[in-house]
């Protein structure tokens, strides 16, 4: 039978609602609070074993988090599959909504391909403590290299209606070449590798691309969406069956927990990034990750 303590669940759960949203990679920290804390929790929380349990409760977790951003995001998710599907129906694009529609599909593509690939190579090989504390420091010069070679940004604190602003940040984005579409979103392949955020160098490439900071993040959760809402749905098959056995409540707890978590976290983030930049995200990055790297070493 699979354990789960309903402390190990609620702690993972807000903790994958939080971590996935902001820049700061939700599989890295998954990966290394267990690693950090020892005893039992390493022993539970362990996402290389085989058929892991754990790892099918994270990403299961994905499910909830995607509800949250699809809730938050809802009047944006009707326009975009309205677009999508008149443009099917049409067999062509006429609207900015039906070419951000076929935007995010095509931007989807490249990480939906290599994670099905690759999703096992990269855990068996990567998603030890010792590398993904690297990589959260990586994560971490990632994100204050972008700032530093993206220079500053005047900040706009005025509010402007949630519901004005959005349709007219995806106008912006479905102007996007496809070309540069795809390469913003083939970044999140990188996040295929623990400690790695995917919201993190999803902005990254939209900024590097010269977007502001309120679509290169707008831009990241929306292509976020999906692939989340795929990864998490692939899982719940695990769960249901044996790897579920003796754990389904306290996945249901974690779940209530990470939707929340992130509901909250994509609220924050759209307004955050409007205006600031992620340099304390990558300070902490570096920071958190070389502490784990020292904690490890002398342990």
């Amino acid at each position: 039978m699979s354990h789960l303590s309903w402390l190990e669940s609620g702690v993972v759960g807000l903790l994958q609602g939080v971590a996935e949203l902001f820049p700061v990679s939700s599989l890295g920290h998954s990966v290394l609070l267990p690693a950090v804390v020892g005893g039992a929790w390493q022993h539970d929380l362990d996402v290389r074993a085989p058929e892991s349990p754990y790892l099918a409760y994270i990403v299961g977790l994905h499910v909830a988090t995607a509800i949250a951003l699809i809730i938050y995001f809802w009047r944006d998710w009707v326009r975009i599959v309205r677009g999508l599907v008149r443009s099917i129906a049409r067999r062509r694009i006429d609207t900015a909504d039906e070419r951000l529609a076929w935007l995010l599909v095509l931007g989807t593509i490249p990480v939906g391909v290599v994670g099905l690939l690759a999703e096992h190579a990269f855990r068996t090989t990567l998603a030890r403590p010792v590398p993904t504390a690297v990589f959260l420091v990586v994560n971490g010069f990632v994100l204050l290299g972008i700032e530093h070679f993206r220079g500053g940004q005047p900040a706009d604190e005025e509010y402007v209606d949630e519901r004005v602003s959005g349709a007219e940040s995806d106008r912006r984005l479905a102007g996007l070449p496809t070309t540069q579409a795809v390469a913003i979103g083939a970044a999140q392949i990188l996040a295929l590798a623990p400690g790695l955020s995917r919201s993190g160098v999803t902005t990254a490439a939209g900024l590097s691309a010269r977007l502001s900071r309120e679509d290169a993040a707008r831009f990241a959760f929306l292509l976020a969406t999906p692939v989340i809402l795929a990864a998490g749905v692939l899982k719940l098959g695990d769960l249901a069956g044996p790897l579920g056995d003796g754990i389904r409540p306290q996945v249901l707890f974690g779940s209530v927990l990470s939707g929340v978590g992130a509901y909250v976290s994509v609220r924050f983030l759209t307004r955050y990034f409007a205006s600031r930049s992620m340099r304390p995200f990558g300070a902490y990055c570096v920071a958190a990750g070389a502490a784990c790297l020292v904690w490890f070493a002398v342990r």
